[in-house]
């Protein structure tokens, strides 16, 4: 597990639990940043909603009769909610660990609803993204804040973390101390001798996780994650599903309507990942899109008052990645001793391009660094690694990322293919590139291979979705959402022009009133609407 950008996405959240950055390797992730970053504040308030006795659910028989053959019993499990995190409800649900063996042990996946408000239609299952984010975490954080009173007035909202994710038998690698130790760690990969003391850390740390984890690690990939999805449909009493996904979550959204058509009720899939192309093409995708966002960040920072950045557009670019040299080859001291080395240096000036509305806090962090005080890119840094000031981390998605992705994708793990990403990479990316490489050191000795092969997702069902695309989205690059409305063929996409990663709940009334409309009165937006 090495540290470096990693591919993650999410939704957007006012709070660091909820947020994720599109980023590869072993420095992990905040699910993605929208609202401002407020680098004094760790947690913002939210209002509690209205309190909730303790009950029992129990599934309707004509719902628990969709079950397939083998898994009755979880769909007609009862789920006894039990108040909890001021206003909340919490549950538990049961799932098999393997799909093809039901009867060889059970996962746990923990639950949390926000009540509906009003006269409650249904349920929305959310999804904020990643792999690895907590969806636990965003409704508990952001339930309150990000959705619409439309919305929570006529549905319950419901999170969970999926299989493998912190609270659902989650993948777990290091103490805090070793993820302190190896976010320090630089391996240049370009060169025989660092590719290969990556190789064996990586393999050290897959050992590490299988040890740690045991046999469920090879079982968290994203199809069984989609299979709990109608698991989850059932137990909540809905005869269809209505699911709001954030980034990786239009990809669980997208496999669930590819797996049960039929069941397909409500779905909108904001920050869409294209399921039709390579580990190796998204990378790609990301590169140009984060290169395209630092420069759109940079001559909105010039047209400032104060901005650390000078000349055009192109000698401002140039000046961060001469930035980021420096602290390649001399790898800095941040104000509470710890080392900041280029990898986090990178992944805290990566986090905030998720929300224009960050940028200002980028901007004093760039100013700072440029004045030789590192600190507050490095705080940027772990907001996106989910470490607290006391040093502890408050999430494994970081672990749950790459588990889930060693199974999702075939990898380039060779060396002469590896070695020509990076200078694809690298050309494509300048500022980037060279972050974004080698991949494939994360999953060459990882103890479960690949269990699918990507290719455009199938979908006959006769209700449309709604896909939300973002102009200036770097970790979801507007063009994987337009091939994922055209994969879809019953769908309808809507694209907002603006900056940042994914678009409901951060961007404008149009996108909330096309999604509100479509999830509360079944009103399709118009396919190809701008916002």
């Amino acid at each position: 597990m090495t540290s470096a950008p990693r591919r993650s996405a999410g939704a957007p959240s006012r709070d660091r639990s909820a947020q994720r950055g599109a980023r590869r390797g072993f420095v992990a992730t905040c699910v993605a940043v929208a609202a401002a970053l407020v680098l004094s504040a760790c947690t913002v308030p939210f209002l509690p909603a209205p309190t909730a006795k303790p009950s029992t659910s129990t599934v309707d028989p004509s719902i628990a009769a969709s079950a397939p053959k083998g898994l009755e019993k979880f769909y007609s499990q009862p789920v006894e909610w039990s108040s909890c995190e001021n206003g909340f409800q919490c549950g538990k649900v049961q799932v098999p660990k393997d799909y093809a063996n039901p009867g060889a042990g059970d996962i746990t996946l923990s639950v949390i609803k926000l009540p509906s408000t009003g006269n409650k239609q249904g349920s929305i299952l959310v999804n904020p993204g990643g792999p690895g984010g907590s969806g636990v975490d965003y409704i508990k954080d952001a339930g309150n804040t990000n959705f619409t009173e439309k919305l929570k007035n006529n549905y319950d909202l419901v999170g969970f973390d999926p299989r493998g994710v912190k609270r659902s038998a989650p993948v777990t690698c290091m103490t805090d101390a070793e993820r302190d130790a190896a976010r320090e760690k630089v391996f240049r990969k370009n060169t025989d001798e660092g590719l290969e003391a990556a190789l064996a850390f990586n393999k050290s740390f897959a050992e590490q996780c299988l040890e740690q984890t045991g046999d469920v690690l090879g079982h968290i990939d994203t199809v069984s994650a989609a299979k709990d999805l109608d698991i989850l449909r059932a137990v909540v009493n809905d005869a269809k599903l209505n699911y709001l996904g954030f980034s990786y979550g239009t990809f669980l959204g997208s496999t669930y309507a590819a797996l049960f058509p039929d069941n397909v009720g409500r779905l909108v899939l904001d920050g869409a990942v294209d399921p039709s192309i390579s580990n190796e093409e998204l990378t790609a995708g990301q590169a140009r899109a984060f290169e395209r966002a630092i420069r759109t960040y940079v001559a909105s920072c010039q047209g400032q008052n104060q901005c650390p950045l000078s000349g055009s557009v192109e000698n401002g670019v140039q000046e961060i990645r001469d930035l980021i040299n420096a602290v390649d080859q001399n790898p800095q001291t941040a104000k509470d001793g710890r080392l900041v080395t280029s990898n986090d240096f990178v992944n805290g000036l990566i986090l905030p391009l998720y929300n224009d509305q960050s940028w200002p806090a980028l901007t004093q962090a760039l100013e700072s660094a440029f004045s030789g005080d590192v600190s507050q890119m490095m705080r940027l840094a772990d907001l996106g690694a989910d470490r607290e000031a006391n040093g502890s981390y408050s999430s494994n998605s970081a672990f749950a990322f790459q588990a889930i992705n060693c199974l999702d994708y075939p990898m380039v793990t060779d060396t002469a293919g590896m070695r020509a990403e990076e200078a694809r990479l690298i050309q494509d990316s300048p500022t980037f590139g060279s972050f974004f490489a080698y991949g494939g050191v994360n999953c060459k000795d990882w103890p479960y291979k690949n269990t699918r092969t990507p290719a455009p997702v199938e979908y006959n069902g006769s209700a449309p979705i709604v896909v939300v695309g973002t102009t200036g989205d770097p970790a979801t690059p507007l063009e994987w959402s337009q091939s994922l409305r055209k994969q879809l063929e019953n769908a309808s996409l809507v694209t907002w022009e603006g900056e940042g990663h994914t678009a409901y709940g951060r961007s404008n009334s149009c996108v909330s009133t096309a999604v509100d409309e479509y999830f509360v009165d079944g009103k399709l937006p118009q396919d190809g609407l701008k916002c």
